[in-house]
């Protein structure tokens, strides 16, 4: 990884022939112009881009496949999630791509993946929209100008919206198609404008190399305290991932992607990409403080005169985004790297009011709700879902971007949590008191509260008391957190409707993990009890 190169690699010497010249490298301030000029965004007061990606507002996880080759075929994890696509099928839509892209006007970004200079990915993007060069401007890790003399970029990304594929002739599923091939070191995505497809991406490819290196990828965020202590965060999206990490007492090393090598921790990329639903100065002030010129607010619904950002109308969807360089947060790691864990936390969302909002795992238990990735979904934020709480199961906390086996990324998060004695802790942002409509969601105050005794280890010390069917270890008491919501039963008015829906949800985990047929006895049994 990491190649050098003497000189900066021209599109035509990665094939690109007879295209016109590209628009390079362009800086903030143009792209934003570029965007501007060609009627794909329009600015807020505080010179925020605000773009809107049209059918597709989220990814598309069932439009994406892996090119399945001599490379991948023993490699990758296929099924449901990593489907195979043919080479043959990949270069002649590649050549369709690219005949539809020649005349057009381009934009190439080259940048990096991952801070760490002995395992960055130098990549490039060629996209046919302004504000996706700035996307990948700001989210992925920006060369210095002498690298960009010798950029030899070792993935290449095309990112071509406005071409529709035809299922029929082209063999993907639908119109919409995002393409990982190996061989050639190429992404290739059509159909969708959303911007997300661009970075996760690269972290699908991330995600193949560098645990083949003995490196850990993982979808997490990461800060660091004034001790030097590092801290994990990992969860499924709106559990709080990127906000319980970004806060004014710690340094934010990323808050998304990250790699856990022989020498600590380090981003995967150069900038934040935050969901920004009911998004308040109050609550995050980093966050907020965030949108200005040179951040893209993604489907964000802003007034017609004043161009006013209301983050509160999801009308457009719940997956409203802002996407920014890390130094714009005040307290970031310039290095985007940091020392070995010494908390690592997983954040759920549980809809069902069951799972206490912190306790200590073993680590037998840590692999098991590492496998598991357990959160929920809520009636009303996504089409088809009902009128009780959804279940999600995303094993490592993101199945959609892991290609390789879940024993892979379990064994090497286990083997880097023995060797550098990292505690472990479960940590729901969802409700208490019953789900929606009976309890109420736990307060952004009383979770940083619990993470805040988590950093500073006064929860290692207090007395605890063990749930009787999920096993997990509750302490009994945390400053300024009221200590009857500490023990989920005790914050139902009905105890008897508790064991219900924890004998439930317990149901579902143990349906979940029957899955994963090679795993140790001692992580099975470390599941909840029925």
């Amino acid at each position: 990884m990491s190649s050098k190169s003497s000189h900066v690699v021209t599109l035509e010497e990665q094939g690109f022939e007879g295209f016109r010249p590209p628009l390079w490298n362009l800086s903030e301030a143009v792209l934003v112009e570029h965007t501007l000029r060609r009627g794909e965004g329009m600015l807020t007061p505080t010179g925020a881009l605000v773009v809107r990606t049209g059918k597709y507002t989220g990814r598309s996880p069932k439009d994406r496949f892996i090119v399945k080759d001599s490379i991948t075929e023993d490699v990758v994890d296929w099924g449901a999630v990593n489907l195979p696509f043919s080479p043959a099928h990949y270069d002649a839509l590649r050549e369709r791509v690219l005949e539809y892209l020649k005349p057009r006007e381009l934009y190439v970004v080259d940048a990096f993946g991952g801070t760490d200079p002995k395992f960055r990915l130098p990549i490039r993007v060629i996209c046919e929209k302004a504000y996706h060069a700035l996307f990948a401007h700001q989210l992925f890790v920006r060369p210095s100008v002498q690298e960009l003399l010798r950029h030899n970029p070792e993935f290449t990304v095309i990112a071509a919206p406005d071409f529709l594929a035809e299922p029929d002739r082209d063999h993907t599923k639908s119109e919409t198609f995002i393409l990982i091939n190996f061989s050639r070191k190429e992404v290739l995505i059509g159909g969708t404008l959303y911007a997300g497809e661009i970075k996760k991406s690269i972290f699908g490819v991330l995600n193949t190399i560098l645990p083949q290196l003995d490196v850990m990828a993982m979808h997490c965020s990461a800060n660091v305290g004034r001790r030097g202590d590092v801290a994990l965060f990992f969860g499924l999206s709106g559990t709080g991932k990127t906000t319980l990490s970004a806060e004014p007492l710690r340094h934010l090393i990323g808050d998304d992607e990250h790699g856990w090598s022989n020498d600590g921790v380090f981003n995967f990329e150069g900038g934040c990409y935050a969901k920004c639903v009911r998004l308040n100065r109050t609550n995050e002030p980093e966050i907020y403080n965030a949108i200005r010129f040179g951040t893209i607010l993604e489907n964000v619904v802003v007034d017609n005169d004043t161009r006013i950002p209301d983050y509160n109308n999801t009308v457009l969807t719940e997956n409203t985004r802002a996407a920014y360089p890390i130094d714009f947060i005040p307290n970031f790691v310039p290095s985007g790297t940091g020392g070995h864990p010494n908390d690592v936390i997983f954040l759920t969302c549980d809809a069902f009011g069951v799972l206490p909002p912190v306790s200590k795992l073993t680590p037998d238990q840590a692999m098991y709700h590492f496998l598991s990735g357990y959160t929920a979904k809520v009636a009303g934020t996504e089409r088809g879902l009902g009128n009780q709480p959804a279940a999600t199961f995303s094993h490592c906390f993101g199945a959609p971007f892991m290609t390789l086996p879940p024993s892979r990324y379990a064994e090497l998060l286990g083997e880097k949590l023995r060797t550098h004695k990292a505690q472990t802790w479960l940590v729901n942002t969802g409700w208490t008191g019953g789900g929606p409509g009976q309890g109420q969601r736990i307060a952004l105050p009383y979770t940083r509260a619990l993470i805040e005794a988590i950093h500073n280890h006064s929860l290692q010390g207090c007395e605890y008391e063990t749930d009787p069917i999920f096993g997990l270890e509750i302490p009994k008491s945390c400053p300024t957190v009221p200590t009857e919501i500490l023990n989920p039963r005790n914050a139902w008015a009905d105890p008897a409707a508790y064991d219900l829906q924890a004998q439930h949800l317990a149901k579902l985990f143990n349906e979940n993990f029957a899955k994963f047929k090679n795993v140790s006895p001692a992580i099975q049994n470390a599941g909840p009890r029925i």
